[in-house]
C-alpha cells in the first residue's frame, strides 16, 4: 500500500501547516542568476542611455544613481508586483517569479504566510515606489525641476518601508527564518534588503544637499531684490 505524503515545506515555521505546497523545480542558482542577470542588463542599459539621452550631460555619480533607480523600478514593479498580485497562489505555483519568492521565503516565511504587513508593504512598494523610481530616471534625463524632490520622496519611502520590515521581524523574535544562516538569513534577509536602506540614505542626502543649495540661492536673490527696493 502506498501513501501520498505532501513534501515538507523548507520554511522556518512554528506549528503551521502549509497545504498545496509544491517544491521548486528550478535550482536556486538559476533563480538567482536570472534575477541578477536582468538587473545587470538594466544597469548597463541605463548607463548607456543616461550618456546619450540626457538633455544635459550627467556626471558619473548621477548616472550611477539612475542605474540604481532603474533596478528599483524593475525589482519593485516586476518582482514585488508579482508578489502583490499572486501572494495567495505562491505555494502551488511554478512560475519563475513564484519560485523566486518561495526561495526567498526560506529566509522570511512571512512571504508564504500571507502576513498582512508584508502584503501591504510590498503592494505600496511595488506600485508607488516602483512607478516613482522610473519617474526619477525620466526626470533627471529631461532635467525636470522637481527631480530632486522626487528622489527625496522615493528615498524616504524606501527607508521607511525597510526600517519597518526589519523592526517588525525583530519584534517577532526573528521567528520566520533561521537566525544566523549564511544564505537564508545573512544573504537573503539582511544583505538583499540592506541595499534599500544604505543607498536610499546616500541619495536622500544628495537630494537634501541640492535642495538646500537651491533654497539658499533663491533666498540670496530675494534678499538682493529687497535691498535694491529699499
Amino acid at each position: 500500500m502506498t501513501t501520498n505524503i505532501s513534501p515538507l515545506p523548507p520554511y522556518w515555521l512554528q506549528h503551521i501547516r502549509l497545504d498545496n505546497f509544491v517544491p521548486n523545480d528550478c535550482p536556486t542558482c538559476h533563480l538567482l542568476a536570472g534575477l541578477f542577470s536582468v538587473s545587470g542588463v538594466l544597469v548597463v542599459t541605463t548607463w548607456l542611455l543616461s550618456g546619450r539621452a540626457a538633455v544635459v550631460p550627467l556626471g558619473n555619480w548621477r548616472r550611477l544613481s539612475l542605474c540604481w533607480y532603474s533596478v528599483c523600478g524593475f525589482i519593485h514593479m516586476v518582482i514585488e508586483g508579482w508578489f502583490s498580485l499572486y501572494h495567495k497562489n505562491l505555494l502551488g505555483d511554478q512560475a519563475f517569479l513564484s519560485q523566486l519568492w518561495k526561495e526567498y521565503a526560506k529566509g522570511d516565511s512571512r512571504y508564504i504566510l500571507g502576513d498582512n504587513f508584508t502584503v501591504c508593504m510590498e503592494t505600496i512598494t511595488a506600485w508607488m515606489w516602483g512607478a516613482l523610481s522610473l519617474w526619477v530616471v525620466i526626470a533627471f534625463l529631461h532635467q525636470q525641476p522637481f527631480c530632486f524632490v522626487l528622489q527625496l520622496v522615493v528615498s524616504v519611502g524606501q527607508i521607511y518601508g525597510d526600517v519597518l520590515y526589519f523592526l517588525t521581524e525583530y519584534r517577532d523574535g526573528f521567528q520566520h527564518g533561521e537566525l544566523g544562516h549564511p544564505l537564508y538569513f545573512w544573504f537573503y534577509f539582511v544583505f538583499m534588503n540592506a541595499w534599500w536602506l544604505v543607498l536610499p540614505i546616500v541619495v536622500m542626502l544628495d537630494s537634501v544637499k541640492h535642495l538646500t543649495y537651491a533654497q539658499s540661492t533663491l533666498d540670496a536673490k530675494t534678499s538682493k531684490v529687497k535691498s535694491k527696493q529699499n
